[in-house]
């Protein structure tokens, strides 16, 4: 798997690199660029993960850690679902590992051609047994939408925004 673009921007992102978050504020309004800028003060060590179990980079800080999984589209809605199951075998084997771990995935999704609002949003998955700061901050975040055959759809109308996660995160 290629290392994207938006791999690359969600990875700096939290990683606090000051040029990142002001390019991605410099059109959002004042709650959205205050939020971000928070990370710059609390910032992750983002680590490429090379897509092992469909996770694309792992955020590690003293207080929680997460596996990342990054899509990004021109369209709100986005399918898990490819014809040989391997997207399905995937998000079951993160899940497997997460439990094991004590950690929840997050999954981040980037609406390209987004002007004047926060253009990611986050996501996870059920994960039961999470305990302290995970279980907490899991609670907090919308979950992916699961489809009538029980493939994950990200929906970036109902995940969470990124400068929200970050809110809560360093708030």
């Amino acid at each position: 798997m290629a290392y994207s673009n938006y791999e690359r921007e969600f990875k700096m992102l939290l990683q606090g690199n000051e040029d990142s978050v002001r390019r991605i504020i410099k059109s959002c309004d004042s709650d959205v660029h205050f939020n971000y800028l928070k990370i710059l003060k609390k910032p992750f060590i983002v680590i490429r993960a090379a897509g092992s179990f469909g996770v694309d980079l792992v955020a590690v800080r003293g207080d929680v850690s997460f596996p990342i999984e990054i899509k990004a589209s021109a369209t709100k809605l986005v399918h898990f679902s490819d014809s040989s199951g391997r997207a399905l075998q995937q998000a079951a084997e993160l899940k497997a590992e997460c439990l094991r771990a004590n950690v929840f995935p997050l999954y981040a999704h980037r609406l390209k051609g987004v002007r004047g609002d926060d253009p990611w949003r986050v996501s996870t998955i059920e994960i039961d047994g999470l305990e302290g700061r995970n279980r907490t901050l899991h609670r907090a975040i919308p979950r992916v939408h699961i489809t009538k055959a029980g493939n994950i759809a990200l929906n970036w109308e109902t995940a969470m925004p990124l400068h929200r996660f970050i809110d809560y995160l360093c708030g």
